[in-house]
């Protein structure tokens, strides 16, 4: 089973009343269980032990972008910003290498194509490009942290 239908599935079951889902094929298993509001995933081949890791939660106050504070008048407003999205489960890496520069700051103008990121899933270090041209507004996860299939990364204002 790929990347990409594991997260048809999770597609499905987010648009779907459907509570867990197992599916075991060879030495392939998954899991994919729905609460109110995240997904909860556990990836892991049958003969290797699983780590040990909690499922990560995001709190829809950091998932939805920042409204303009009182006097800001120069702040973008959040319904023009657009979002780059996690295409996957995985660990999330600012920077290719802890001796290597960041990929992007706020502040900095991103080109459709250009890498923001990486993401660390099943031991491959996948590039992640912006879909999107226009500046960095903010980053909202933290280097090496765990995100979900959809998780909002970055919010740009568009060029």
């Amino acid at each position: 089973m790929d990347i990409k239908q594991i997260q048809e599935l999770v597609k499905l079951i987010n648009k779907s009343n459907i509570g867990e889902l197992s599916i075991e094929k060879n030495d392939f298993k998954i899991t994919i269980k729905q609460k109110k509001e995240s997904v909860q995933q556990f990836v892991a081949p049958m003969a290797a032990p699983m780590l040990a890791q909690a499922p990560v939660q995001v709190p829809a106050a950091a998932a939805a972008a920042p409204g303009p504070k009182k006097g800001e008048s120069e702040a973008p407003k959040a319904e023009k910003l657009l979002t780059i999205k996690s295409p996957m489960i995985g660990t999330f890496y600012r920077q290719p290498a802890p001796d290597k520069p960041i990929f992007v700051n706020v502040g900095d103008e991103v080109k459709v194509g250009q890498v923001v990121c990486i993401i660390e899933a099943m031991k491959l270090f996948n590039e992640i490009e912006s879909e999107v041209a226009g500046t960095i507004v903010k980053v909202l996860v933290d280097d090496a942290s765990p995100v979900e299939f959809d998780q909002p990364l970055f919010l740009v204002e568009p060029a």
